[in-house]
């Protein structure tokens, strides 16, 4: 049976918990017991002994937010975190395609065809001039970073996608795009570009923020009349180099905001 690091880590803090609890429970009793007791010295071994049960109990607390709020980020620093096999980071799309056509007639004539059909394929993902004119950060990224299949969700727990899906019902509300990374440079360049059907509808783009690995997400919530029926794509960007691309569909028509318009009604005119 596997214990992956994320396991360990709320184990960890559980147990913490707990034994913060037991520890706080033992010395508050020790001293009440010994605020009973008429002889001094007995008394003060007593009420000694709880508070050092409660200055643990304090101390298993601590360990406990700790072990609760940084130990993940800080073992993923060191560890690079286990992708699945499915879930290997994409580092380059691209297709190459060949079509030769030959026809021949007859062993000793040879017809070039007087149309040839060009290969429809999807070029190597690039970031627009636009944006590149937006890069803040002079940190050379890490080219050996890698990115994990993006995984999409209307909510995150602990920095992980909770129920990811590839269709959502429109609108699809505030979706987020969640990774696990590593070999990340702290302070380089880093872009997430959301596509609507081939069209640019939002970007992201600037330092990061986070450690060498772990998990990451990019988000986009924006008023529910803009969300689109159709695929949507996702492009991860380090510096000007293309990580990994995800796809999601969202399925029915968009909101359509309905004004009413009030027309005042003309006034009869009297005849006199």
């Amino acid at each position: 049976m596997s214990l992956d690091i994320h396991s360990a880590t709320v184990t960890a803090s559980i147990i913490a918990i707990i034994s913060s609890v037991f520890c706080f429970w033992i010395g508050s009793r020790a001293i009440q017991d010994g605020r009973k007791i008429a002889f001094y010295r007995i008394r003060h071994e007593r009420e000694v002994g709880g508070w050092r049960y409660i200055s643990l109990a304090i101390f298993l607390g601590i360990c406990s937010l700790i072990f609760w709020f940084f130990a993940e980020p800080i073992i993923y620093s060191v560890y690079e975190p286990t992708l699945k096999p499915s879930q290997t980071p994409t580092i380059s799309l691209t297709p190459t395609i060949t079509l030769t056509p030959t026809i021949t007639l007859t062993p000793t004539i040879t017809l070039t065809p007087a149309i040839s059909n060009t290969p429809t394929f999807t070029p190597t993902p690039y970031l627009p001039p636009e944006i590149l004119a937006r890069f803040e950060s002079i940190v050379t990224p890490n080219p050996d970073s890698i990115f994990s299949p993006l995984s999409f969700s209307n909510l995150i727990l602990n920095g992980q996608a909770v129920s990811p899906k590839t269709e959502f019902l429109n609108p699809a509300g505030h979706v987020y795009a969640v990774f696990s990374y590593n070999n990340m440079t702290p302070a380089s360049q880093w872009t997430a570009l959301w596509f609507h059907q081939g069209e640019l509808v939002f970007f992201e783009t600037k330092p990061w923020d986070g450690v060498e690995g772990g998990w990451g997400y990019t988000d986009w919530d924006p008023d529910p009349s803009d969300w689109k029926s159709g695929e949507y794509q996702v492009q991860i960007f380090v510096g000007e180099v293309f990580k990994v691309e995800g796809r999601f569909i969202v399925d029915g028509d968009p909101l359509i905001s309905v004004s009413k318009t009030n027309t005042a009604q003309p006034l009869a005119t009297k005849t006199p």
